[in-house]
């Protein structure tokens, strides 16, 4: 079990977890590291963390209060 670095929620990835199908996350669109919530910290975030997250980066000027 993987640790959300967001809310702490447990969930499983399948590129941490060493899953033999894909992660979950391989069908969402893809967010430049620096783009995360923390750049420097590589854990994962959770499925509604990284949704939400990828909500407030697709929206034009959103997010910039967050970096």
């Amino acid at each position: 079990m993987s640790t959300c670095s967001h809310c702490n929620t447990t969930f499983e990835c399948g590129m941490a977890d060493a899953m033999d199908a894909p992660c979950w996350c391989a069908a969402l669109p893809a967010l430049p590291g620096e783009a995360l919530p923390d750049p420097g910290n590589a854990r994962c975030l959770c499925p509604s963390c990284l949704k939400a997250w990828i909500a407030r980066n697709e929206t034009p000027g959103a997010g910039s209060q967050d970096r």
